[in-house]
């Protein structure tokens, strides 16, 4: 039996791997999160990878507190770099392939076309400059996919939806930037495309083909105009204020653009990937489900 090993198995995209696993009983996933598995110690991803002997690594673990990593620089390398070259280290003594989750803020929004694959990167923040380095050394494994993808979201953990939904229920009136573009990505729909390589690659002998691939949802928004579609679709009693960057200041830099062309791996994989309005929606109703529950 195939085994996929998935680390930052609590978080958003790990927990929708969850829910994609149970339709794969043909494969054997093994998920593992900081209590049973930390990245960064490579004598634990050693001995892991020697028993376990996976087939695959989706490493969805990761330093993702942007703006905090701006004065944590050595904990957000630590693991987004160091926890990256600790797996490639293991996979390339005991065999394996690893698919690696990179971000769309390793650009630094200055195109204004959606930025294909190899485009040079430029990250503004600390945050990105770490997602960055985790795909050089992932990229340095030739069994090795990097997936950047963009402002993911779910009805698991904390993310922008989540944020929006409780601060309706708090205050009257949000800010929200509308100078920032991109495509927001539900997380659902990552878990299955990830799903999908690992099963066209068994099932079909697809070729795993190392390098970049993007994904994220269709189409392309503000944070704004996200906001606000998330407003409608729940009929949230609160006034939605658009602002600009400057007037919304964070302690790390975002990208202006930062919208992904997902051309590459729609053909290399025959994806038909749905816009980001629909997929919000889909999202938007398991958490009507939860909150009325």
């Amino acid at each position: 039996m195939t085994s996929i090993l998935v680390t930052g198995g609590d978080g958003q995209l790990g927990s929708e791997l969850r829910k994609v696993a149970d339709r794969f009983t043909a494969l054997r996933f093994i998920f593992t999160d900081l209590k049973n598995l930390d990245i960064t110690d490579f004598k634990a991803v050693e001995n892991f990878i020697a028993h376990e002997q996976p087939s695959y690594v989706i490493n969805a673990a990761g330093y993702t507190a942007v703006d905090l990593a701006e004065s944590e620089t050595e904990k957000a390398f630590e693991v987004n770099f160091g926890g990256t070259a600790n797996l490639v280290s293991a996979l390339s003594l005991y065999g394996g392939r690893l698919i690696q989750i990179s971000t769309d803020y390793i650009f630094d929004g200055e195109s204004s076309e959606p930025y294909p694959e190899d485009y040079q990167p430029v990250p503004l923040s600390i945050y990105g400059k770490s997602k960055f380095a985790g795909e050089e050394i992932a990229l340095v494994y030739e069994e090795s996919i990097v997936i950047r993808t963009s402002w993911l979201y779910s009805s698991f953990g904390n993310n922008f939806v989540k944020t929006v939904v409780r601060l309706a229920k708090e205050k009257r009136s949000l800010s929200i930037v509308d100078d920032q573009t991109g495509s927001p990505t539900y997380a659902a729909d990552l878990a299955e495309a990830i799903v999908s390589i690992i099963n066209a690659h068994i099932d079909t002998k697809v070729c795993f083909e190392g390098g970049i691939y993007n994904f994220c949802n269709g189409g392309e928004c503000s944070w704004y105009q996200f906001a606000l579609a998330i407003k409608e679709s729940l009929d949230l009693d609160v006034s939605i204020v658009p602002v600009s960057t400057e007037g919304y200041p964070l302690a790390a830099r975002r990208p202006k653009y930062s919208v992904l062309n997902t051309d590459k791996i729609r053909k290399k994989y025959s994806m038909v990937i749905p816009r980001w309005d629909k997929s919000l929606e889909k999202c938007l109703n398991i958490l009507k489900v939860i909150n009325n529950g």
